[in-house]
């Protein structure tokens, strides 16, 4: 596993919390969405670790559509770099467009997208600008570096936070349109004795 493996399919939302009246408090549902990591380039937590490296993003920009911007279903999960470049821009939606079957990362780095959204989003948010090419590769590299000389290390760098959100104690003022979403949580997996040890 290198880390850079896109959705298998279009993501369905599995929470629905309503009422709140900042954006940053659907911090917690959002992370857990989408599995502590940037939904466009797939940056981890586990990699980056520093506080402000991770935003909420308004997939339909809040200057196009203020009525939106505390939508849950309009908030997305990313790295400070790739909100930074997407920014107002009216983009195609990752969670449809960057699946498995649209985007391929070699390990050169580089990210191939297969259908003319996918190339479209990867152009936008310059995904394979040197930085990003760079950024990719030695991540790549670093994982089956440790994957045969230290087992536990690489482990460790694919693992979910230890910081897992206990979403079912957060009371959202305007409830929860998805509350099944809860026993999907990674929290309860991990409680449970189901969370994958890496992903």
């Amino acid at each position: 596993m290198d880390g850079y493996t896109y959705p298998g399919g279009k993501h369905r939302r599995k929470h629905g919390p309503l009422g709140y009246r900042s954006v940053g408090e659907f911090r917690d549902w959002l992370r857990d969405e989408f599995a502590f990591r940037c939904v466009y380039c797939l940056e981890r937590e586990q990699w980056a670790n520093c506080l402000g490296h991770f935003h909420i993003e308004h997939f339909e920009p809040v200057a196009m559509n203020p009525d939106r911007e505390l939508e849950y279903d309009n908030l997305l999960y990313s790295c400070q770099a790739c909100n930074l470049l997407k920014g107002s821009q009216a983009v195609p939606d990752p969670l449809t467009v960057f699946t498995a079957v649209a985007v391929v990362v070699q390990k050169t780095g580089r990210i191939l997208g297969k259908t003319a959204d996918a190339r479209r989003l990867i152009e936008i948010l310059q995904l394979n600008s040197p930085g990003f090419r760079k950024r990719r590769r030695l991540m790549i590299e670093i994982l089956a570096t440790a994957a045969k000389a230290n087992p536990a290390l690489c482990r460790e760098l694919l693992a979910f936070p230890e910081d897992l959100p206990d979403l079912a104690r957060l009371k959202p003022p305007g409830g929860n349109t998805r509350p099944s979403g809860i026993k999907k949580t990674y929290f309860v997996l991990r409680r449970a004795g189901r969370l994958p040890e890496t992903y």
